[in-house]
């Protein structure tokens, strides 16, 4: 799967996560700009990012994450090894 698959893959599982069709996924999307991406929302949000992408994140790879674009650079490099 390529770096442009993950971002389809993404906006499916955001999607559903925050019951909005509208949320468009690029690279710098934060949770500043989803109203309702909130702490509790954001684990929700990784374990269903984990669980499209059979992955499994540390506590430490999701703390360093900043914006979507981190996310698709770890998902990238997770799914290449």
């Amino acid at each position: 799967m390529n770096t442009e698959a993950h971002y389809a893959k993404l906006t499916q599982v955001f999607h559903d996560v925050f019951d909005d069709e509208t949320i468009v996924v690029h690279p710098k999307l934060t949770a500043d700009d989803v109203d309702e991406w909130d702490s509790l929302t954001h684990i929700r949000l990784v374990m269903a990012v984990e669980k499209a992408f059979a992955l499994k994140f540390s506590a430490a790879e999701v703390e360093q994450l900043r914006n979507v674009g981190d996310l698709v650079t770890l998902i990238d490099a997770k799914t290449a090894s």
